[in-house]
Order: C-alpha cells, then structure tokens, then sequence
C-alpha cells in the first residue's frame, strides 16, 4: 500500500518524538483519523471534549513536558475552536503545534461548506509560522518548520492540510529546482551577551545595597544560580506568577507572587529597593516595579523582542538566563550590609502568620484560603499544581508554596477562564506518574471543567500515578469580577451577571465512576483534601466557599477596604450584619504590622 500524506504527517511527528496529540474528530480530518487507524495510535491521539479543551491540554503538557505540545482539528468550526487555547500558547510563550484540516482544493473559494480563510484566521495567533500544504511534496519541509519554529519562538504553529491533500500518495521533494528538502535533527543552543555587557550589569548590581530580583518563567533551570546572586547581594527575590515554580517557597528571602495577586512582601521590595535584576520574566503590571528613577536596573532575557520593556532598565542582556547568571556570578562582589536582606526575610515570615491567620477566619460556610492554605502542606514534594483564572488564581499565588521538584502553572497572560482542568489532564500526560491537583472555580468548573472530566474518566487508566484532584471553590459567584466591580469601580455586585447555577460537581464525578466529595463545614477541608489525595484515580472536592472573603491587594490601605465594605453593603444589603462584621475583621488580620497604613 502507498503511504499517503496523512501517514507521513505521522510518521514525521513520530520522527519528532510526539507521543500524544490532543484533539477532536470531523471530516475536514478524515485522511489523518484513517491514518491513525493504520499506524495503530501512535501518536495517541487522546480526544478531548471540545476543540479548545485539546489547544488548552496541548499547551498543559508543553508547559510541564518542555516539549513540544500538538492539537488537531477538523476545518471551519473546529479549527475556529483552537483559538483560544492558541492564544494562551502564544501569549505564554509555549511551543504548541496545531493541525487543521481545510475543504478541498477543488471546492475552495466557492463557499463550500466549512470553508473558512484559515489562513487569515491564523496569520495572527500563529504569526511566526502558519503554511497550508496543497501539494505532497511540500511535507516534510512545512511540517519540519512549523515544528522547529514553535521551539526556537516559544509560540504556536499552524500547518493546514486541505481533505484531499491528506488522501494523496506522498512523494518526497525531489533534488531538483522550486523544490524544498527538510531534516529533522534541533541541535541545542544557547544564547549569551558579550562580556562588555555582563561587566556593565554587574556594575549596577554591585553598587546597589537594597537588590531585589524579580524571576519568571525564563529562569526555569536556574534555580541555584539565583540563589547564589541572591545571596552574595544580600537580595530579596520576587516571582511573576509564571514563575512560581522556579524557585522554592521555603527560602527565607524569597517573598513570593508579584502584582495585584500577589504578596505584600514583594509589594515592599518593589517598592524600596534601590536595584532590580529581573530575569527570565515581562512581568507587565509596571505599576507593581520600582517608581521610575528610584531604581536602577538590569534585566536578562533570551528573546531580544521581550526585553527592555515595562522599566526603564540600564542594562538589557539578551541571554539564556542559567547561562548568563553563571557568566555573570565571578564579576559580582558580596554585599556586607544584610540589613536589607534580614529585612525582607521578617516581611516574609510575617505574611506567613498573616496568611495562616486569614484562613483561620471564620466564614459562611467555608473560607476559601483555608481550602487552598489545607492543601498546602499535604502536596507531595513532586506533586503538579494548576490553577484556574479568577480568585482561586489569588489563593493559588498566596497559599501554595513550591517546594521539592514541584510545578505549577495557569494562564498567565491571557488568564483565560477554564484552563486549570485540561491544563491538568495535559500535565498527567507530560508526568504520568506524578500526582496532579487543579484549583478552580465555580464558574470555570461549569463552563467546561465538568466536561473534561469526562476525558480524565476516559483516559485515567494511561497514567501511572492515576491520581488528578480536582479542588472546586464553590461560592455560586464569578467571584473575581465581583470583586472588581466593588473594589474598582465601586459598584455593588450585578447578580443577573454574577450569580452562578447551584450545582453539585461531586455528585457529577460519581456518576462519572470517580470519587466526588463534598464540603460544607470547616472541620472537613483538610479531611477532604486528604481523601482525595489518597484516592485511586481521579477526584473533585466540592468546598462550598463564602464568595465575601475578600482578595485583597498586596497595596490597598484601610481606605480602600472599608470603600469596598460600603459597596459590599449596598448591593447585600439583607446580609448588611454578617458582611460588615466578617469583612472588616477579615481586613483587620491582614493590616496590622504593614508599613505606610
């Protein structure tokens, strides 16, 4: 039998070391599902609820794999539904590889159905790279750069390949003109700054005594060299959310999230330090970095497009960040002053006893930062955590503390709504025998999150660790923008926008074959997580959460909150006693001790 096109995109991702691909089937990809069939599932292809659900599990595992993630979808509405999951990828910096199909070539341009322009459609999520093969001989050279593409940019790809096109025998581009050969082999490299460079960075960071470093998610890897920079400078260190997982909680002077979710600690070494040396991270909430002029800085990143943006940094090094510090290490001096140092480890001790108070708190029924604040210490010291967009993103940056050989991960710059359970189902896929636990919402649960479970019941048996915890903050509100409306714009809450469905997400899982738990008073939370934990395949626990506990902002001052109090009280006004009593003593546990109110 000929091989035709759809065996050889096969073969080729096999080539390229693809073990799975997440997607949904159609007819616009009819030649690669008979493909599959022929090369007994392999790659598998692991099939998701919904098409954004797979975009959404393929950049889940490139995040926890480093490798490359891939998705596949049929033409016109299916490939429409990769988008978002795409734009997560592209916006988070992730290599992801999309397949579509694409109606026929002798049907194009006569609105056929599901004809749409998917090259338009795609020129801006897979700007770096989206070609549409029409004829046999352009594979493997277009499936070959769309590949080594999406790893050298940290961004998706787009390959189109018309209904027909997949039906046709293959034939290799011949060694002949207007034709263009391939080759398969990535050879690692590693960019460095030149060494005039490093001297100036270094005589920046060498004359500052309040050093504050600010790491993302470009300075995975570099753990230990961060640590040594930060002890020699006497420097406190400072996490964008996408970094959480690059350096351990457990280090005294490591101050934890930054920005608007983030801790108070790294409000106050933002805010007095007198040098930032931020690596591997666009952070871009400027308003959370040094005032302009009060700090000098210096910032290392390996894309020269990213850098030297959101401060006004004196020295920009493009650079791999492991790379760079260790070039950068011999030309620093020690600091002998550790005022500073000892400083920022006392904040950061006091926001633990701050945040262990606070999730004390009384609350009705539930408070939701002692379901994230329980959960903490049972996580194993491997254990991938994945968060969803929204307030469980707060409790997940304040509460969760990385430690071990831990991951984490949620959509960071598109914070797009409904990523933590595919993220998690990807991470189960990258890690199969590692334990994983989601944090989400209500309103992301509903929205797809009670479908993918579905694909968590369907594929539990793959994994060698079968354990995926799914932990639901129930609180029958889009908590997150409530509150955006109360302490932003000062209006009470919309309930025909806000109020979510009453529904029973344990119960949900049960009739799915897993176990489901629910949660209803305080005493049962740790009870809960711990059952999960231990249980033989997947899980969800239900904690019926209190939507008035507030997510308050590393910055807001007595002021703010008691103007947010009088917006909760206008829209609740038959909960007027319970809300002005439990919200200002909520308020009261997280103020004492602050500098500057």
């Amino acid at each position: 039998m000929s091989t035709k096109v759809a065996d050889h995109i096969l073969s080729r991702l096999r080539a390229w070391g693809v073990e799975q691909v997440f997607g949904y089937p159609g007819d616009g990809i009819n030649g690669l599902l008979a493909a599959w069939g022929r090369a007994d599932n392999r790659p598998e292809f692991v099939q998701a609820r919904h098409e954004e659900m797979a975009a959404l599990e393929a950049v889940g595992y490139a995040k926890f794999s480093g490798r490359l993630g891939v998705c596949v979808a049929t033409s016109g509405s299916g490939a429409i539904h990769l988008l978002n999951g795409l734009y997560d990828a592209k916006l988070d910096h992730v290599p992801v590889l999309a397949i579509v199909g694409q109606t026929a070539r002798s049907a194009m341009g006569g609105s056929y159905q599901q004809e749409v322009d998917l090259h338009t459609l795609f020129k801006d999520v897979a700007s770096d790279f989206v070609e549409t093969v029409t004829v046999p001989e352009q594979l493997p050279n277009v499936l070959d750069r769309a590949v080594r593409t999406a790893y050298a940019r940290r961004a998706p790809t787009a390959v189109i390949v018309p209904g027909d096109v997949q039906d046709l025998d293959h034939t290799p581009p011949p060694h002949a003109f207007k034709m263009v050969p391939s080759s398969l082999d990535r050879s690692s490299w590693t960019a460095q700054p030149s060494q005039e460079a490093l001297e100036r960075a270094a005589d920046v960071l060498n004359a500052g005594d309040e050093v504050a470093i600010l790491v993302g998610q470009g300075a995975a890897g570099a753990q230990q060299e961060v640590c040594e920079i930060a002890e020699l400078l006497g420097a406190g260190v400072g996490k964008a959310l996408l970094g959480k997982d690059v350096i351990s909680d457990r280090i005294p002077y490591v101050t934890g999230a930054m920005g608007l979710l983030g801790t108070r600690p790294s409000y106050e070494l933002m805010r007095d330090c007198d040098t930032l040396l931020t690596v591997g991270s666009s952070f871009p909430y400027s308003q959370f970095l040094p005032d302009f002029g009060s700090a000098r800085g210096v910032q290392i990143d390996i894309d020269p497009h990213m850098i030297g943006m959101r401060y006004p940094y004196e020295v920009n090094l493009v650079g791999d960040s492991r790379a760079t510090l260790r070039r950068l290490l011999p030309l620093l001096h020690r600091n002998e002053g550790r005022d500073w140092h000892e400083q920022v480890c006392v904040n950061v001790a006091r926001w633990h006893e701050v945040m262990e108070r606070r999730a004390a708190l009384s609350a009705d029924p539930v408070n939701p930062e002692q379901v994230a604040r329980a959960l903490d210490p049972l996580l194993p010291d491997d254990a991938i955590v994945t968060s969803d967009s929204g307030s469980a993103a707060t409790w997940y940056a304040r509460h969760i503390s990385m430690r071990g050989t831990m991951r984490g991960s949620l959509s960071g710059t598109l914070a797009t709504m409904g990523c933590g359970v595919p993220y998690a189902i990807g991470a189960k896929y990258a890690h199969p025998d590692r334990p994983v636990v989601a944090l989400v919402g209500d309103g992301a649960m509903q929205m797809n999150g009670l479908a993918e479970l579905i694909t968590a019941a369907k594929y539990r048996h793959r994994w060698t660790d079968p354990r995926l915890v799914v932990g639901v903050l129930d609180n029958r509100d889009l908590n997150q923008v409530t509150w955006e409306l109360r302490a932003m714009g000062g209006a009470p809450s919309f309930l025909p926008s806000q109020e979510l469905p009453d529904v029973d997400h344990a119960a949900f899982a049960r009739q799915l074959g897993l176990t489901g738990i629910r949660v209803e008073k305080p005493d049962d939370v740790t009870d809960a997580w711990r059952a999960a934990l231990d249980a033989d395949g997947p899980a969800v626990v239900d904690f019926r959460t209190d939507p008035s506990v507030p997510p308050v902002p590393p910055h807001a001052t007595w002021d703010q909150m008691e103007s947010t109090a009088e917006a909760i009280l206008k829209g609740d006004p038959q909960r007027t006693d319970v809300v002005k009593q439990g919200f200002k003593a909520k308020v009261q546990e997280f103020l004492p001790g602050r500098k500057h109110g």
